[in-house]
Order: structure tokens, then sequence, then C-alpha cells
């Protein structure tokens, strides 16, 4: 039996894991892939206070490293279902199930897709949400990269140590992210900014990606295409317990509990202003000072 079970090994899960442990609560961490979540698919984080630069997954290996220095247990398993109603919770993975007085919800999110008919079948072929991860495939090419916000402007920057060129394709007439970033876009030369366009359709020849048509009607002979038009909450596993709001978010109150007892969420799963490293650091601060 555990104090809290914290499904999640985001930087909120492992912050809130960090301070459950310095509180002597028996904790236990669960995620289905490796720790990091996210941070894994970052090239390099220059925004959070102390780390004046450091790539995502090494970022992932010194959390790692700290839960590990701590003792803290985790387990690499996927949750497959929740018993949440009862006193005692019960969190299930493939392989095993385990009790937790309490249960924080740390499932981060994950990117969105364009929504075009073929789309998915090219995932890992030809489209992309990773750059870090996927980059060298594309070697002197000549690619695409869909969105307007800081994860556009970062990856588009990352993919030119690589692509020969690169098109960089904005639904609206400016970018959202940060001005610094934007200007870094504007003055590479292997970057060519289209405004005012979406992307309609992915053409193919011989099982691969040839070519996309824009919503301008021009067409762009490309040979890959990186997505980054934003991201949503990661919630299916807790869809039936009716705690999310009408954007699949986990509403949660001050103390960050949901209205099941017991129940908590942060990081990026919760409706917030700002998603930020350092906002759902905070939050898994938080969330354990406040649990009653």
């Amino acid at each position: 039996m555990y104090d809290i079970i914290i499904v999640g090994m985001g930087i909120s899960g492992i912050t809130a894991a960090i301070f459950a442990k310095r509180r002597n609560m028996k904790v236990l961490l669960l995620d289905k892939k490796y720790p990091g979540g996210l941070l894994n698919n970052i090239d390099t984080i220059s925004n959070y206070p102390g780390l004046i630069a450091i790539s995502g997954p090494d970022f992932a290996q010194i959390l790692l490293k700290q839960i590990q220095a701590l003792d803290i247990e985790y387990k690499l398993e996927e949750v497959i279902s929740l018993d949440l109603k009862k006193e005692i919770k019960i969190v299930k993975t493939k392989s095993k199930e385990y009790q937790a007085k309490k249960v924080i919800l740390a499932l981060g999110r994950k990117p969105k897709y364009l929504g075009l008919d073929n789309e998915l079948d090219y995932l890992g072929r030809g489209v992309a949400t990773s750059a870090l991860k996927e980059a060298k495939s594309y070697q002197d090419k000549v690619i695409a990269v869909v969105g307007t916000g800081n994860s556009a402007l970062q990856e588009t920057l990352y993919l030119t140590k690589y692509a020969k060129k690169i098109y960089l394709l904005n639904r609206r007439d400016a970018f959202r992210g940060e001005e610094k970033l934007v200007d870094e876009v504007k003055k590479n030369e292997k970057i060519e900014i289209i405004y005012n366009v979406t992307l309609k359709k992915i053409n193919e020849e011989n099982k691969k990606i040839n070519s996309i048509k824009l919503s301008n009607e021009q067409n762009i002979k490309v040979e890959g295409i990186f997505v980054y038009i934003g991201y949503r909450p990661d919630t299916n596993l807790v869809k039936e317990y009716k705690i999310l709001d009408s954007n699949n978010y986990i509403k949660v109150d001050y103390n960050y509990e949901t209205s099941i007892k017991d129940v908590y969420a942060i990081g990026d799963c919760i409706p917030k202003d700002v998603f930020l490293l350092i906002t759902a650091a905070s939050d898994g601060a938080k969330v354990i000072y406040r649990m009653k």
C-alpha cells in the first residue's frame, strides 16, 4: 500500500514525488515510456532557471538520477485502468495492480495533428512531431514545418542543421512565439516562411511523400512534414470519471484536487494560462504542500 501513486513521470510528477519523499510518504511513480515525458523531444532548454542550455533528454536523465538518489520507487509500466471512487485507490498496469490512499494524475499532453485523411498513415515515414528524434533522416532534404508558436520556431531552427531547405507554414500573418525566436527564423537563409496558409493535402509517389498542397492552391515539393500546431491533454484514462472540462483538461480546485476525494491532477493535463516546465514543476511542489 502506497501513500501516493503518481501517474506520469514528466517534470510535474517527478517534482511531486521529490516533495512527497521529503514528507516521508511512501510514493510510487508510474510511466509507460521513460522519465521526462515531452522533455525527451526538446532540443534545447534555455528558459529554466539554473540551466543555461541543456537538451531535454539530458535534463530528463538528471531528473531520473535525482529520484534514484532519493530512493524513490518508480516503474516503467503502462497504466491501463484506474479505480478511483473507493477509499483505497487501485491503479492497474499491464503487468500488476497497485493500491494507494491518494493518486496524483500527471498525465501531460501529446501533440495535435492536422486532421488530414492520410496524415496518420505517414507517421514515422514522412510525418513527424519531434525534430530531435527524426531530423537526421532528412539530411539535405526539402521539408515543411507547420506551426506558429515557440515549438514550431525552435524545431525549425534545429532542423536547419540537417535539412537543405525548410518551408515554414503559418496559418496566420504573424507568429505567436517569442520575438527572439522569430528574429532568428527570419534571418536564416534555409527557411522560407509562407503566411496565411494551411496544409490541405499530402501527395505521395511510390509510397513516399513527394509534395503538399496548400490552402492557396500552391503545390510544394517536400520529402517530409513536421507538425507543431499545439498539444492536447492526454486524459483518456480518466474520461469515464467526468472530471474533464470541455477541452478534456482535468478540473481541479486550489489544492489541485479533483471532484473525487484524494485524487489530484497537476502539470500540463490541467487548464492553465501558461504551459512551461517551471509552471509544471511548481504544480508538483504545491500539490504536496496543499495536500490534506
